[in-house]
């Protein structure tokens, strides 16, 4: 279910560093209900009746998407592509965070409403960024052990004066719009036993708030729940992967559901968690519900003798009223390649064939373009959009993919696919013009090599069933494939095909914001910035015709936010939410903020501030080639969502290689078994790590810490004879 910002692998949070910290409390701040700056106005005042009729009122931005149909377009065409070269920043907000930035912001009637990291939420005047008022959740630091990828949030929902948001420890909050204070507070999470966590955003639909959670790459059961928008009470809820057949099925559909699997798959949960992708359709009356992917992944070994494994991998269509099922399309049966659907679904009417079409789509991240009718989920169309060879295609007359046999790795035989689990297209907002008749699509091509893996029931960790240490002896491989580029994308979804692209080289890029300027906004990912990789972390706009670069910001740290534009006073403006990870560097400054431009904007931000080298300083290399093994296996499996890939840092918490607690096994397993940071959300992992295996993961560390050390040296010495050569012509 990874959230795919760059190509990591996965683990646990062992934060072994000196700056150790998993969970940084944020205090709120709160005011009493004060005048709107922008007249007699309510707080947050959006209505059916107003969204149904958005396009009339292009100023504000009033969903994650700005419409129902999640366009991601806006309507402003004051900055356009003669103009846009005159761009400047007009504010910033500084967030104070080094963790992961995904929200999309929405305004409304000049307030900005928009989320932090773990559920925290500002509202500000849209204009001038004056703070207006904050809250904090206080979520419990310790769940980030939950966590595939940060603590992130992907934005808030607002209506009739609510601000809607989940906590990164599965709250789900009904704000007052005005003051931000608590109206209402639910626990959306049933299985207390288990790996769960909130990221998205609440999408409002009717009378209901739905949300669904994270923990498909734990041991989740998979599930989808409404609440009441105006109370907090429970209306429905709908499971994704059936339970215990002994214990009963909830609704009839689990039943179905349940012919598709085989072994005890329920002991696992089986994964499906909707962490995002969850789209209202007024017209329908259906809300659209893209599910996760398989826990463990490999299909044979969650569900031997299984099946398609519903509802994995697909869209659901549910009555929004009462929650009933009303259609499903998998786009990946049996999935076993961390295929999550859990991308945008986007709303359209479309002229296909002649005839005018209300259908939704999709660029999935198996590497597919959908288009489905909207009312039935008929399969419209489907087409590759990066290379793909998990499937060799889709058969229009099943409407199920055609599957490569050679894609079904095992413990002995491993499988590079295409794409890898990062996914052809994640989270990252696209955007539809109904201008241009694209989509624009922040895509990857990546590659990577799976091998299965039968892991212990270990009551911590993620259980992905994926042998990391031999899927790292293949990519040491010169002859494995190894494809990662980010791409922005211009699709046509009808003729299905390709119309321009920009390559982002190794950087993926983020959301993209389309508009009726006739430009498209999207920033960069920065990735990581070590050892000798460098990828520009820009924000920048796009011909929408054709993908010339306009214009491009540069913003310090990466950009994977999806971008709005809105208008106050008859000034338009765009605004996007800039952090990822200090590109790749845990160590550099906080550069993480709210960015928002205008026309002539004259705003500066502050010079990046110098920071000195670091120094690696590890003890000699230990261990024997079987420790090393177990070493990086167990690393993998517990430590490297945080500590990075490879125990190279990805930036969103301390490089292990630079730990002093290299030289001490003691103050090592102070850390990783005693609990010593615990208050930092560190939790002790002696259920999960014998004192053995601990040992061995410091082995592993202090080796990929003395060959980051050889290769530093090496550089320098190669790189002492040009400085030589160069001062001597002067």
């Amino acid at each position: 279910m990874f959230p795919k910002n760059s190509i990591t692998t996965f683990g646990l949070c062992l934060s072994l560093g000196l700056l150790a910290a998993c969970s940084g409390k944020q205090e709120a701040t709160e005011s009493a209900a004060r005048p709107h700056p922008f007249g007699a106005r309510a707080y947050g005042d959006i209505t059916r009746e107003r969204l149904l009729n958005a396009d009339s009122e292009p100023e504000n931005w009033l969903t994650e998407g700005r419409d129902f149909g999640k366009s991601h377009y806006s309507p402003l065409d004051q900055i356009n592509r003669e103009n846009v070269s005159r761009l400047g920043l007009a504010w910033e907000y500084r967030l104070g965070t080094k963790r992961g930035l995904e929200a999309t912001p929405i305004v409304v009637d000049g307030i900005m409403y928009t989320s932090g990291n773990a559920g925290r939420v500002y509202a500000l005047n849209a204009a001038t960024g004056e703070e207006i008022w904050t809250f904090d959740p206080k979520s419990d630091g310790q769940v980030n052990r939950y966590t595939c990828c940060d603590e992130v949030n992907r934005g808030v929902a607002v209506w009739e004066g609510m601000v809607y948001v989940a906590s990164l420890d599965g709250r789900l909050f009904g704000l007052d719009a005005a003051t931000g204070k608590v109206v209402w507070e639910v626990d959306t999470l049933i299985y207390k036993d288990r790996a769960y966590t909130s990221s998205g955003a609440p999408e409002v639909a009717g009378d209901v708030v739905v949300i669904g959670n994270a923990g498909a790459d734990y041991d989740a059961r998979g599930y989808i729940s409404a609440y009441d928008r105006r109370t907090g009470e429970l209306k429905w809820r709908f499971f994704i992967v059936p339970g215990d057949p002994e214990k009963g099925y909830e609704h009839p559909e689990m039943e179905m559901a349940a012919k598709t699997w085989g072994g005890e798959w329920w002991k696992t949960g089986g994964g499906g968690a909707p962490w995002d992708g969850i789209t209202y359709d007024p017209e329908t009356n259906l809300v659209y519900v893209g599910t996760g992917n398989g826990a463990p992944w490999p299909a044979d070994i969650r569900s031997p003798g299984g099946g398609d494994h519903l509802f994995l991998a697909s869209i659901v269509a549910l009555d929004v009223d009462t929650g009933e099922y009303r259609w499903h399309y998998q786009m990946t049966p049996n999935e076993s390649w961390d295929y999550d659907n859990t991308q945008q679904i986007t709303v359209a009417d479309l002229v296909i064939d002649g005839k005018k079409r209300h259908v939704v789509m999709q660029a999935s991240k198996n590497g597919f373009f959908y288009v489905l009718d909207a009312k039935t989920g008929e399969l419209i169309s489907a087409q590759n959009f990066v290379p793909v060879n998990w499937a060799k295609g889709i058969d229009m007359k099943t409407g199920r993919p055609i599957v490569n046999p050679e894609s079904k790795y095992t413990t002995e035989r491993g499988f590079v696919a295409l794409p890898s689990f990062a996914g052809a297209h994640s989270w990252h907002p696209m955007s539809y013009s109904p201008i241009t008749g694209l989509v624009y699509i922040p895509a990857v091509n990546s590659s990577y090599p799976f091998v299965a893996a039968y892991e212990d029931d270990n009551p911590m960790g993620q259980k992905l069933s994926i042998s990391f240490a031999k899927s790292a002896e293949m990519l040491r491989d010169p002859k494995t494939l190894r494809v990662n580029e980010g791409i922005l994308l211009a699709w046509d979804p009808v003729q299905q095909k390709e119309v321009w692209r920009v390559s982002h080289g190794q950087g993926r890029g983020g959301g993209t914001l389309a508009t009726a300027g006739g430009l498209v906004f999207q920033g960069t990912g920065g990735g990581l910035q070590t050892e000798g990789l460098s990828v520009p972390m820009h924000f920048s706009a796009y011909r929408a015709d054709d993908g010339t670069k306009l214009w491009s910001f540069a913003a310090q740290t990466g950009v994977l936010a999806g971008p709005v534009s809105y208008e106050v006073d008859g000034e338009q403006y765009i605004a996007v939410v800039a952090g990822h990870r200090q590109g790749g560097d845990y160590y550099s400054p906080n550069y993480s903020r709210l960015l928002v431009f205008k026309l002539g904007g004259t705003a500066e931000l502050p010079p990046p501030i110098e920071v000195p080298p670091r120094r690696l300083d590890p003890p000699a290399p230990f261990g024997t080639t079987a420790e090393l093994t177990v070493g990086e296996e167990k690393y993998s499996r517990f430590c490297s969502t945080c500590h990075g890939v490879d125990a190279q840092s990805g930036g969103m918490f301390p490089d292990l290689r630079y730990s002093p607690t290299l030289h001490s096994q003691e103050a090592f397993d102070a850390i990783v078994l005693g609990g010593a940071l615990t208050e930092n959300g560190m939790v002790s992992f002696a259920r999960a790590i014998t004192p053995e295996e601990a040992q061995a993961i410091r082995a592993f560390v202090t080796q990929r810490a003395n060959e980051a050390k050889q290769r530093e040296a090496a550089a320098t010495q190669a790189a002492a004879p040009a400085q030589q050569g160069h001062g001597a012509s002067n």
